[in-house]
């Protein structure tokens, strides 16, 4: 059987009684989220009852609008994961720009001493990934992103800051993100984007999905300024194309 139609050893549980939470393997795995959004979609097409949808990491989370019979609904599930096809996803690579620059990034000294390489090393490191959304979440439009270069590892703050920018660029342990808007945080700030992943003017505020692909890319600080008034001006777009595996 080939990886992409491989079935796991999932487990479903009530969560209350309207919900049920659908569990995989716990590990960060791009195979395993790809199985998730894919049986997803399945349920959408096929359960016959509707329901709200978050998924992450390594589970699906299922909220209905009314009681449910959570042993019915589960065997339900379960059936249909065994006869589950396996299915193409559609998703997007987003293209983010950041400015490494020392006024943007108060933990990359400190990075840049822990690691024994420079801080434009760092952002060479940083911006080559193209990295996969496992979670949004936290924050409205804040994004769990894996694939962090090993070398970039870094474990959160001791003490959390009160207070990050909004667009803050950080890591977190395995992880990296950007904090869509302002608000306290423990992540290792080391650069900052002027765009708007969270725009509640936008029909969709978010458009990043779970699944989707990102990629940052380096911009000096006068671009960051260029950037910033087109984004006050409602003028930037946020750049993406379609991805394929």
């Amino acid at each position: 059987m080939s990886k992409a139609a491989e079935k796991y050893p999932i487990s479903i549980s009530p969560v209350g009684l309207q919900s049920l939470l659908i569990n995989w393997p716990k590990r960060i795995d791009e195979d395993i989220l790809k199985d998730i959004i894919c049986f997803g979609e399945t349920i959408s097409k096929k359960l016959a009852i509707a329901c709200e949808q978050l998924p992450a990491y390594h589970s699906l989370l299922l909220i209905f609008d009314e009681n449910i019979d959570t042993v019915k609904i589960s065997d339900r599930l379960l059936k249909l994961y065994e006869s589950m096809e396996p299915c193409a996803m559609k998703r997007r690579l987003w293209h983010i720009p950041v400015c490494y620059h020392p006024d943007f990034a108060p933990d990359m000294q400190l990075l840049s001493s822990q690691k024994g390489m420079s801080p434009q090393k760092i952002a060479e490191l940083h911006s080559s990934p193209v990295y996969t959304v496992y979670g949004i979440g936290f924050l409205p439009g804040f994004m769990y992103l894996g694939g962090l270069d090993k070398k970039l590892y870094t474990p959160r703050r001791k003490e959390p800051r009160q207070s990050v920018v909004k667009g803050a660029v950080g890591i977190g342990g395995k992880q990296t993100g950007v904090y869509p808007q302002e608000s306290p945080g423990g992540w290792n700030i080391i650069g900052n984007t002027p765009v708007k992943i969270f725009d509640l003017s936008r029909k969709k505020p978010c458009p990043v999905r779970i699944g989707d692909k990102l990629r940052f890319f380096e911009i000096s600080q006068e671009e960051h300024k260029l950037l910033e008034i087109e984004v006050s001006a409602g003028v930037y777009k946020l750049k993406s194309e379609k991805y394929h595996d």
